[in-house]
């Protein structure tokens, strides 16, 4: 039969569980939350949302909506002619597309001699023509 100090023990250990039980759910909610935001899903942010979705829907390897594609070349060529210099992640972080979305594109204006680069890798920095 357990004696009192056992019972007293079973329910500090429970009620610790239980505490970190809800430490990791908040944990968790806030992550989720800093992923959601950082992704373009913030409330009332429709552009961001709507690019966000659709990127995330569309399959691995498939292609991309060609009406899509040029509107993000041309979002893409308008904000680097209106922020030269600076680099693909802070173009992303800006536009609210994910880095890798904008390779395409800025290949695209590239060869169009749109815009130039400078730099090597990461640290390259793109500016228009």
């Amino acid at each position: 039969m357990p004696t009192p100090a056992d019972s007293d023990l079973l329910a500090r250990v429970d009620r610790f569980a239980a505490e970190i039980v809800a430490a990791v759910r908040e944990s968790v909610m806030e992550i989720v939350q800093e992923a959601i935001e950082g992704a373009g899903f913030e409330r009332g942010n429709r552009k961001g949302r709507a690019s966000s979705v659709r990127s995330a829907v569309r399959a691995k390897g498939a292609k991309r909506d060609p009406q899509l594609l040029q509107a993000l070349t041309e979002k893409l060529g308008a904000f680097i002619k209106n922020n030269p210099g600076q680099r693909i992640e802070q173009i992303a972080q800006a536009l609210g597309t994910p880095s890798k979305e904008l390779v395409l594109p800025v290949k695209k204006l590239i060869a169009a001699k749109q815009i130039s680069t400078k730099g090597q890798k990461r640290s390259t920095k793109y500016f228009p023509r």
